[in-house]
């Protein structure tokens, strides 16, 4: 076990597949960002040293964001298995490194083969890809709550809030917008997260957006890491430049920003993380001690008797764009009534 080693939020560009014509072309350039990321990655760890153990990247750090794609066409252009080259780079890259790497990419699923999905991922300093969660909340990109059923016929309930019991520590993932639902996280740390990894890519506004104040509560009330990494822009698309760039940052289990980046490819945010202290911190017999005092039989009926956002919507319907407004609109109308 590593007791105290550094986290780094590599803040860096993301260059968008969306103008490429076929799935070769975009392929070179999910090629052409890894490389740029692998090489930023061992250029930051030979600066700040050898304790650097866990490096955390970017939502988009491959692709950028559907704009305007159907999901078919996405699926085709975008998407990825474990199994790809891409993989075994980053795989091979973790060892010569010694390093943990954390990311975000959207998934081919064989199981599911009309879909994508969302998924983050850890790949340890021995190249093993260790933990893989698959987003559960997205405005317009499936997840396997919209083939629940299915899903946990395949995958089975544990797949939901996977965590993973490391050298380093339990190490989880949150996808992006993720952090705003308190759930994930907490659903995270009842199966002992003690670090949360933040794949994100928002504005980075010097005003607290929610995902700002949302990263400060999600430690605070789970006494967890987070380390947070956000993109440095994103190039290629009809969007602006910097409208996600900024602000990557390491949070403590007590809610403190320990490291924080600017705006622009940074790796400022970088810092010790401490895990005989923070489980000593969770030890203690404490007002604090949230983790100790929680009361979920009391929680525990409302959930299981209110459905809002639809379980399994994908069953009678294909999903689309158009289904997912649909959707929440339906949702809107019966929160109302």
């Amino acid at each position: 076990m590593i007791q105290r080693f550094k986290a780094l939020a590599l803040q860096t560009e993301c260059f968008a597949i969306n103008s490429c014509k076929n799935r070769t072309s975009a392929y070179e350039l999910m090629q052409k960002s890894l490389d740029k990321v692998l090489a930023e990655t061992r250029g930051s760890k030979a600066f700040i040293g050898p304790d650097l153990k866990l490096v955390v990247l970017p939502e988009y750090f491959l692709t950028s964001f559907p704009f305007g794609e159907s999901l078919g066409i996405w699926r085709e252009k975008a998407c990825l298995s474990t199994d790809d080259a891409l993989f075994t780079q980053m795989k091979e890259f973790c060892v010569k490194q010694s390093i943990f790497l954390s990311g975000n990419f959207y998934e081919l699923d064989e199981n599911f083969p009309d879909l994508y999905f969302q998924s983050s991922f850890i790949i340890d300093d021995e190249g093993e890809l260790i933990l893989k969660y698959r987003r559960l909340n997205s405005m317009f990109a499936p997840t396997p709550h919209d083939v629940l059923d299915d899903y946990i016929s395949v995958y089975g309930d544990d797949a939901l809030f996977p965590v993973a019991d490391t050298k380093l520590g339990k190490l989880a993932c949150i996808a992006s917008e993720e952090i705003l639902y308190p759930e994930i996280a907490r659903c995270l740390m009842m199966r002992g997260a003690e670090i949360f990894l933040h794949s994100s890519s928002e504005a980075g506004s010097p005003q607290l957006t929610h995902k700002e104040v949302a990263k400060r509560a999600r430690a605070i009330e789970n006494m967890c890491y987070v380390v947070s990494a956000n993109s440095a822009g994103i190039s290629g698309i009809d969007f602006p430049f910097a409208a996600t760039d900024g602000l990557s940052k390491v949070v403590s289990y007590e809610g403190h920003v320990l490291a924080e980046a600017g705006t622009g490819g940074s790796m400022v945010a970088n810092s010790y993380l401490d895990i005989s202290a923070l489980r000593d911190y969770r030890s203690k017999v404490s007002m604090q001690n949230y983790n100790a005092r929680q009361r979920f039989e009391l929680y525990a009926p409302s959930y299981s008797s209110y459905s809002h956002y639809p379980a399994n919507s994908f069953k009678k319907e294909n999903p689309s764009k158009e289904l997912f407004i649909k959707t929440q609109l339906n949702v809107i109308k019966k929160i109302q009534k």
